[in-house]
């Protein structure tokens, strides 16, 4: 697999002139036979929340390999602007089988599509994990490249309307990024230290959104169990460390609704729903 720290510093430090109004070309990249550490597993699952018993992977790991091939494509030469022009909107994934630690995966992620939105450019990034030429899991994030107008109207994200009577509280340290870059391997500078953070425009540093999914769905996986789901999530409000958060999630007969908000419980920092398959 392809190291993040390399991509990082051609994403972060390299010039790209900015979008050039064109839609996007269909990317395809890929990496085979690839082998996890058991130890970068386990301390992943430390960090997101997740009760590792050193055999089944987290439900999110699998992000965290295609997410370097997710990088690969961020610095193709069809892709003319800026990695901190980019905003992750929304993130799906299907687990279609529990999957282990020593399992041998090829993994392959692919730009499929882009429009242009009122916002900016929006563009997708399918990625897929194979055992055998079996597909066991399959992620879809959506990306937006911010484009400013001054007609565009900025509207507070609203919530899922769910009831909020007795939440989780997490308290979220200012490390947090430094102890997930670590685990995941995604350093990426805004998510570091607030002197990092800052020369970028951000008084302080900010939680990986894949960060709040992970630990979201690690809280409920007393519920999810080894069934085979989806789970879908819109990213609303950054979330700035140190915070305490909430979360709360509501059963269905098939299906999971849940919501990390700040702590008081009113403003959303990320919607999702999980199904099951």
């Amino acid at each position: 697999m392809p190291s993040l720290f390399s991509l990082y510093r051609k994403i972060f430090f390299g010039r790209k002139p900015g979008w050039n109004e064109q839609a996007l070309p269909k990317i395809r990249v890929s990496s085979g036979n690839i082998a996890l550490s058991r130890d970068k597993v386990e301390q992943y699952a430390s960090v997101c929340g997740f009760d590792f018993d050193g055999k089944t992977l987290p439900l999110t790991y699998l992000y965290v390999m295609a997410f370097r091939l997710h990088a690969v494509i961020f610095t193709h030469q069809a892709i003319t602007f800026p990695l901190l022009g980019m905003i992750h909107l929304r993130n799906s994934i299907t687990r279609h089988r529990s999957v282990g630690v020593d399992e041998r995966f090829d993994i392959e992620c692919e730009l499929t599509g882009s429009q242009v939105t009122d916002s900016g450019l929006e563009f997708d990034l399918v990625s897929r994990a194979f055992v055998d030429g079996q597909l066991v899991w399959e992620s879809l994030s959506t990306y937006l490249y911010r484009i400013e107008s001054a007609s565009r109207r900025v509207r507070p994200p609203k919530g899922n309307g769910m009831a909020w009577d007795t939440p989780q509280v997490w308290s979220l340290s200012d490390d947090l990024g430094r102890r997930y870059a670590k685990a995941s391997g995604d350093y990426n500078l805004i998510h570091l230290h607030p002197l990092l953070s800052k020369r970028f425009g951000f008084d302080r540093v900010l939680a990986h959104g894949m960060w709040s999914k992970a630990r979201c769905i690690a809280q409920m996986m007393l519920q999810i169990g080894d069934r085979p789901c989806t789970v879908d999530v819109a990213f609303k409000l950054p979330l700035f460390m140190p915070a305490d958060v909430s979360f709360a999630s509501e059963d269905g007969e098939e299906s999971l609704v849940f919501e990390l908000r700040d702590s008081r419980g009113r403003r959303p920092h990320l919607s999702g729903e999980l199904r099951f398959i």
